[in-house]
């Protein structure tokens, strides 16, 4: 007996300025499957779910629901077809109960409703699929962990039958990402389809049932899982092979250039997410900051590159303290940031990528003739940067925003690299990239480590941390729980770290 597809997409095509996202994809879903779509950032994977997710319109092709074709014009048509998209940044209200987020709004949910039988509802969906959650627990106090099977309960109680996951495992610990699967082996022998956008090819090894991978807005290759492993995977992706960098440590570390002494600095909340910080940082070194995400990782990194003030403690430069000093005259010093949120913090997604590249420097000599910026010579030096660091672009004087994840990394990390850094601070630098993307970044952070950088690395992934770091500094509740020698330790004690155990031996920050 043959069976329907519970998403058929044939002949999706989608432009945008200078680009083709899609190029006639054709890409089904069955009834209970866990789907995969692999692909290297700009490949179309986002482009393609958001138009079956009802965010964009399709230029040219049909999509059916059930065998039936539809119009997917809006994300409120998407989800009465039963089709929901849970993001990467997670669309929930802090300040709202688990039980607010998942049902108001909901097109089935009475005009009339008190928290009692919020409550109730809430506990009805997630005891049904087995997703425990304290309807009651504001939204800020959840783990990220937590969050997400806000997210996915959300999507359950608005009846979809198909849930897209952007990259859904990036900001989990192992154990976390072990309970997400558990959760989707279940919804899928409940007959839920779920489609994972994702790049980490062991994961799609352990979960996924089918695979379709799309390069340059085309699909080049679709198998059941039992057929493929990560070296063709891999293939298909970059259409070549990837050489993974072999890091070689030389243990002659210069001298220390960056020294934090018992820093503490405040959350957004008011509450100290950052209790206490020691540690040195020294020349031609990568130490890397290893913890689940909000443990006062993000903070560490705003209080030394001058963004957020330090409740006590110091910061140091070469011996010289620096917490008055403001973030331009830290630039000045050499001590630069690429931070977490590529769009937003470090780069303006309405600005050129001419203007971006300048955003740091802009008000230099160099650039001006008399008192007014020479486009001439901006041009050059952006020209100079997308040329070195192989940022892939329809036109410089588009927008950033159009371009991949992996070509706006290499625009922030050349713009910072450009300007000689004696330190370099960077959040999570891999984030959302695909295999050969990451491998480039990472290239460019050990080239820079050669030449006598000091770079600080706040990562999730603990096999990189192993590929790249010299030192790790595990981080807990806003204390540096431990500080290791990469080569003397093991991922068992990093994780154990992580989640607040006491080893011995181990040198505390």
């Amino acid at each position: 007996m043959k069976r329907t597809p519970v998403i058929e997409m044939k002949g999706i095509s989608k432009r945008f300025p200078g680009v083709i996202a899609n190029d006639k994809i054709s890409f089904r879903v069955y009834p209970g499957e866990i789907h995969a779509l692999l692909g290297e950032n700009g490949a179309g994977k986002s482009t393609l779910m958001s138009i079956l997710a009802g965010l964009y319109r399709p230029d040219n092709g049909i999509i059916k629901v059930q065998g039936r074709a539809v119009k997917l014009d809006s994300p409120r048509k998407a989800l009465e077809a039963g089709i929901g998209m849970i993001y990467q940044h997670f669309r929930l209200v802090d300040n709202f109960t688990v039980a607010e987020n998942i049902v108001l709004g909901a097109p089935k949910s009475p005009s009339k409703i008190n928290r009692e039988q919020m409550e109730t509802e809430t506990r009805r969906v997630s005891q049904s699929y087995g997703l425990t959650i304290n309807p009651g627990a504001r939204v800020h106090q959840l783990s990220l962990g937590e969050q997400q099977r806000v997210e996915i309960i959300k999507m359950l109680y608005r009846g979809c039958e198909v849930l897209i996951m952007d990259e859904p495992t990036t900001v989990l610990t192992p154990g976390e990402v072990k309970e997400l699967f558990e959760i989707l082996r279940a919804m899928s022998r409940q007959g839920k389809s779920i489609v994972l956008i994702t790049h980490k090819l062991n994961e799609v090894m352990e979960i996924a049932d089918y695979v379709t991978v799309l390069r340059r807005g085309r699909v080049v290759g679709e198998d059941r899982i039992e057929n493929l492993d990560e070296g063709r995977l891999t293939r298909m992706m970059v259409a070549r092979e990837v050489a993974y960098s072999q890091v070689k440590r030389d243990k002659s570390v210069g001298q220390v250039v960056l020294s934090v002494d018992r820093l503490k600095v405040q959350g957004d909340l008011g509450y100290l997410a950052v209790k206490q910080a020691s540690f040195d940082l020294r020349q031609g070194e990568i130490m890397a900051i290893a913890g689940v995400a909000g443990n006062g990782q993000k903070e560490l990194v705003e209080a030394l590159v001058g963004i957020r003030s330090s409740v006590s403690g110091t910061v140091e430069y070469q011996g010289e303290e620096i917490n008055h000093l403001n973030v331009r005259e830290r630039i000045s010093l050499g001590i630069n940031m690429v931070p977490e949120d590529r769009i937003g913090t470090g780069l303006v997604p309405n600005l050129s990528i001419i203007d971006n590249s300048i955003l740091r420097n802009y008000y230099k000599e160099e650039f001006f003739t008399g008192f007014f910026l020479n486009y001439k010579k901006v041009r050059r030096y952006t020209e100079g940067i997308v040329d070195k660091y192989n940022v892939y672009f329809s036109d410089l004087k588009h927008p950033v925003n159009y371009l991949s994840g992996g070509n706006l990394q290499k625009l922030l990390l050349g713009r910072e690299i450009e300007q000689k850094p004696r330190v370099l601070l960077a959040s999570y630098p891999v984030r959302g990239l695909d295999v050969a993307a990451a491998e480039d970044i990472y290239g460019l952070l050990l080239k820079e480590r050669d030449k006598g950088t000091a770079i600080l690395l706040v990562l999730e992934d603990l096999e990189d941390i192993f590929r790249i770091a010299d030192r790790v500094a595990v981080m807990y509740q806003g204390s540096i729980s431990g500080i290791l020698e990469v080569n003397k330790t093991s991922i068992d004690e990093i994780g154990s770290l992580m989640v607040g155990a006491q080893l011995t031996g181990v040198e505390n920050g």
